[in-house]
This record gives C-alpha cells, structure tokens and sequence, in this order.
C-alpha cells in the first residue's frame, strides 16, 4: 500500500495504518504553522460513536432487578415509618413525579450532577446534553433528578480555580450522601470539574459514569491556515505581545479565534488530560472522551450514559471495583501516550487518596516515563483534538499500548463490565498522523521526570514538550549532558514577576527563574503562574530560561518548567530562603535539583531569612481560604484535605442519613 508525504496510507479503511512522522508543516515541538488543506485529506467519518451499544456493553435489561436493595428506597418507600416516607415523597411529587416512579423497586433514582452554568462556559453545553442523559436514564427505567454543582470555571475563577476543586468535592459528597440517590452521572469538563466529581464519587462509593462536555472544535487563523489552539494560543500571542510583535487587540482576537464553540480546550490541556484519564480509568463509556462537544455524537454519547448508569446500578458496579491500582497506572500509562497534562499527577494523586489506593509521583516515573508519545496533538504536537477524535480517540491510544505490551494490566475492569482490553483492542488509528504507531512516536521518552533534592522532595517536569532550541540552549553540553546550572532570579507571586521582568539588568542567557508562594497554602490553591516568560529582549533573541516553582503551570503550555515543588514555600520548602543569585543545578540524569549551599550556609540562611508564611505569605480573603489553607496537603500528595481521606466508602461503611424530621 503506497502512502502519501504525510505518512498517512492512500485509501486506508483498515484502521492499521502505515506510520509516517508529522508533516514538515507540523513540527514536533508544536510551534509550526498548521496545514489546514491537508485536514481536507482526513477521513470524514469518524469511528462513531453511535455504534451498537452491543459492541460495548451487555443490553440494558429493564426487567432485571437490582443485585442490592436501592438506597433511595428508604427515603421513598420506607414501610417501617410511613410517615417520613410521606414527608419525603411530597415534594418531589410537586413537579410532576409520580408514586411508581420514586417507588417502584426496580427503578434507580439517578442523580445528574450539573456542572454547567453560564458562570462555567467550558461546561455551559451539558445544560443541553443533560437532556439526553435524562432520556437514557429513563428509557432504561431509571428516575433522574439533576442538580447544580458548585461551578469551576479555570479561566473566571480568581484567585485560582484550584481552589475550588475540595470546595466542589465536598459538596457532592454531601449532595451524594444526604439525598435520594443510587448513582450519579457526573457531567465533567473543564479542568477541576473531573477530579472534583471522581474525588466525591470515590468517597461516596456509589455507580457513577463521567460524560466530558467535550472539547471545542478547531480554531483558525484569519486566513484559515492555521490551527489555533486555546491555551496553547494564548503563550505564544503573548510572547508575541511583550515583544511589540501584535497589538492587546490583536492578542484578544487570536485566544477569541481559538474558542469557536461551545466546548472546553480543544488542545491536550488538563480538561481534555484529565477527561481522557477518566475514561482509561474505566469510569467513562469507551470513546467517550474525545468527542467534539457540537458533534451529535456527543448527544448520543450523553443518551448511552444515561442508559448506562441505570444498568451499572442493577449490577451494583461502584468505584471501588473499578478505581484500582491497576486502573490508575493504566491511565499513568496513557497521560504519557497522549502527551497530557502536568496536572494530572496532583488529581489522580487525589482521587486515589479518597479511593483508598497508594499513589506517589514516583509511581507516575516508574510506569510513564519510559513509554513514547503518539499523540500528535498540541502543546506537545501539531494537531488539535477534533482530529485526534476522527483518529480514533482514546480507544485506539489504548490499542496501540495493547498491541505493544505496554498497557501495565489489560485485564482491568471498567464501567463496561468489561476490561479495558475487551474495550479497545484492535480499535487501531485510522489516521497515523495525530496518532502515531508506538515504534515512530512523536517523542520517544514522553513521561514526566520525578526530581528531588535539598530544593524540595518531589517536583515534576514534563520532558514531552522540551523543545530543540530548549534542549539545545540547556541540556546538550557535551562534558554534562542533560545537566544545567544557573543564578536564580526568584519571584514572591505573579505579581512581582510582571512588575519586574522587564526591568531586571541581572537576567541573562544562563538565569533560571523561580516562582515561590504559588503553592496550595502559599497563593492559596497552587496557581498556574510557574510557566513564566524571559524578558522581551531574551525573548527577540530566541532565548528560552528555565522555570522551578511551587505552583502549577497550564496543561495547555508548552514550556518545560519543574513545577508542582513540594514542599512548598509557605509550609518551609526551601524555595522560601531562596535569594537572586543563588546558583541552582538540575541534573536530569540524577533526578536531582539542588541550590549549591553547603547544609551549613542552608541553616544560616533559615536563621536569617525566617519564615516565608509569616512574612510573605497573602492574607486569607474568604472563609474558605482559611479553611482550606489550614487543612490542605502538599501538591505531592494531591492537594487534598487531610481530614477527608479518612471518609472511604461512605455508602458502605456509614449509616443512612439520620431522618430530618
């Protein structure tokens, strides 16, 4: 079979594509133009969702009762105090419901937990999609009942987004808990919103199904050659901008082309990252993740779900027999694969914490270091996700992985009442250009870098987006190879940055800069502010600098900042006695990143500088923030708060609510 310059075989319908590298017009560092003629060439009709439910799961059963009696049950039909089961019956009857609907044994009440809101446009689209989700529910005999979720939107919410994820766990877990419900459909999206509800859904411990509200379609120039990716858009128009290159308008216009409908990111940012982690997972219906939000398949993904869930019910599937510790190294195994998120080790860190399972970022180097990139999708590559949808999805990254060995346990269960192996075998690529085969990656090494030293105890980079002109500036010195040193600049806060870049004559080819006091306590809630710009000047000479720092960095960037530093600052870290000039050496090699002071000078300086939360850290603003600072954990053990993970399967190992009356 002969295949074109781009690597993709002429004709190709088998799925099995011949591999070829990305397009000259696509570099793999992801800072070429888009070729968007040769989207014409892709295949117009995607792997579809829409196929039989047969092919993915067992028929739903609407007969069948289910394997435990239903917990609503005791709030609606409670024989042994009817008068309660009155009390609670009334007022869901007010809105048009009837006795057998809330009463009839063999009909599950399903919550659907509403994330979208106009104060949360990256999941507005689920108000409509709840719709087909209600549909599912009862055409397979459940009773939904939706309700709204605290919003997180990642681009409205200041101080930080973050901050919000343990305030929306919490009160899922109390909606979960004290209401009538026997599973969940949790309608995910953008960044926190996933984590949030697999968090509350793990503490919980009752059937629940995630449906993403999808990533938004392709973004293009003005001229309609290229792909404009959100997120990814955004760092380089703004390099572009403090360079005198484009104008604020100009900027605003570029991150509004990269938004063109209803949707989260349509880069491999967080909310795709971690929407794609929920389906390795299992706790998401098998390609399901990628759809475009506008595309009907998404619809009728939304429907399946609904169908789904009710049947997961009868079978009493629960989280805990999916969220195993081999379900959360498959999915370490696919954020490398699909070139994810730097976020993803703080969530699934998390969720396992309140699943009950041992997660550390060193299990994130042990299983995804090692394994390639083939995704070839933006910051990391070229393309964005509407073609990795018509590519084949998550489905056929897991084959690839499968085909390869390389799934850590293919034998998993899923939400499928299948493994993962059963899912998506055999579901190959029909496009080798975004996804790669696992022999021609995109990078061969694409996993995250666990490092360490007496700068902190954990820290991660992401080695998928080190660029040529990064890794040629920094890591290619012959007598010490993957090594780098330099003075740090450090700054206290975003703020400080902006104030001063610009301004500073000490910045130069060789600085490395720190953010500190970017942390869960520190910010409060771990910005995304690590992915930091040199100077324009340094910028015009095409020069790149190092980031360390205590906070987060967008998943959308392509900077290969260590981030996520643990300790952090404002808890002792020893990024909090930092000073410029200090010199500071990252060995890739060793996994090592220390400042070089003696233990000697490090004990002096302590002395000297005191402590970084008690004269530097920002006042708390709300309650919240106080709550949150005073019980948050270290990014490195996924920002929880320290007294929940104690609460573990709730349903099971708790009483039912106490009577309100």
């Amino acid at each position: 079979m002969s295949s074109n310059n781009n690597g993709a075989c002429e004709g190709c319908t088998c799925g099995r594509a011949e591999g070829g590298a990305a397009p000259e017009a696509f570099p793999v560092n992801g800072v070429g133009p888009a070729n968007v003629a040769d989207y014409e060439s892709f295949p117009r009709e995607p792997r579809s969702f829409t196929a039989p439910p047969e092919g993915v799961y067992a028929p739903v059963e609407t007969s069948s009762g289910p394997k435990v009696p239903l917990r609503s049950k005791k709030w609606f039909n409670d024989l042994e105090d009817p008068g309660m089961t009155s009390i609670y019956l009334e007022r869901y009857m007010n809105f048009g419901l009837t006795l057998p609907e809330l009463q009839e044994e063999k009909r599950p009440v399903i919550g659907i937990a509403q994330t979208g809101s106009d104060l949360s446009p990256c999941n507005r689209h689920h108000i409509e999609l709840a719709k087909r989700v209600r549909d599912g529910i009862i055409a397979a005999g459940g009773t939904p009942l939706e309700f709204p979720c605290h919003p997180i939107q990642e681009t409205g919410k200041r101080p930080t987004a973050s901050l919000d994820r343990n305030l929306s766990y919490l009160s899922l877990v109390e909606v979960l808990y004290g209401y009538p419900l026997d599973g969940v459909v949790l309608l995910t999206g953008c960044d926190k919103t996933t984590p949030a509800m697999l968090m509350a859904a793990a503490t919980m411990n009752i059937p629940a199904l995630c449906l993403n509200v999808g990533p938004m379609l392709n973004g293009y120039s003005t001229d309609g050659k290229r792909l404009m990716g959100s997120g990814s858009v955004a760092w380089d128009s703004r390099a572009q901008y403090v360079t005198g290159k484009i104008t604020a308008q100009e900027f605003v216009h570029n991150m509004a082309l990269s938004a063109p409908s209803v949707g989260h990111c349509n880069t491999m940012g967080t909310a795709s990252t971690m929407n794609a982690l929920a389906e390795a997972l299992g706790m998401a219906l098998p390609g399901s993740a990628a759809i475009p939000a506008a595309y009907r398949e998404r619809g009728a993904c939304a429907y399946q779900t609904g169908r789904r869930i009710v049947d997961m019910v009868r079978q009493d599937l629960k989280p805990s027999e999916i969220l195993t510790k081999e379900a959360f190294e498959n999915a370490i195994a696919c954020n490398t694969a699909i070139g994810g998120s730097t976020n993803a080790p703080i969530h699934l860190c998390a969720i396992a914490k309140h699943m009950g399972v041992e997660l550390s970022t060193a299990d994130w180097e042990r299983v995804g270091y090692e394994l390639p990139v083939i995704v070839n999708v933006k910051p990391a590559g070229a393309w964005l996700c509407e073609e990795y949808y018509r590519a084949g999805g998550l489905p056929s990254v897991i084959a690839e992985l499968l085909e390869n060995g390389k799934l850590p346990h293919p034998n998993a269960l899923t939400c499928t009442g299948k493994s993962v192996s059963d899912n998506c075998k055999g579901e190959f690529s029909l496009d080798r250009r975004v996804i790669m085969p696992f022999d021609k990656p995109l990078k061969s090494h694409g996993g995250f870098l666990n490092l360490h030293g007496n700068l902190f105890d954990s820290a991660i980079m992401k080695t998928s987006v080190i660029s040529d002109k990064f890794r040629k500036q920094w890591l290619e010195n012959p007598e010490d190879p993957m090594a780098f040193e330099g003075a740090v600049v450090v700054f206290d806060g975003p703020e400080d940055y902006t104030r001063r870049i610009n301004k500073m004559t000490t910045i130069d080819a060789r600085t490395i800069l720190i953010m500190r006091g970017a942390g869960p306590q520190g910010y409060p809630g771990a910005a995304e502010v690590v992915n930091m710009l040199p100077p324009a000047e340094l910028i015009k000479q095409g020069l790149e600098l190092p980031c360390i720092g205590d906070g987060r960095q967008s998943g959308t960037c392509g900077t290969p900042a260590i981030l996520n530093a643990s300790p952090e600052a404002a808890s002792g870290g020893m990024l909090g006695y930092l000073r410029d000039g200090d010199v500071v050496r990252v060995d890739l090699n060793k996994r090592t990143a220390n400042v070089m002071l003696t233990d000697e000078q490090i004990a002096e300086r302590k002395v000297q500088v005191g402590s970084y939360q008690e004269n530097k850290m920002p006042k708390n603003q709300t309650p919240w923030q106080e709550i949150f600072r005073d019980s948050v954990s270290e990014l490195s053990d996924g920002m929880v708060l320290k007294q929940a993970t104690k609460y573990q399967r709730i349903a099971q190992t708790m009483p039912t609510p106490r009577q309100n009356h």
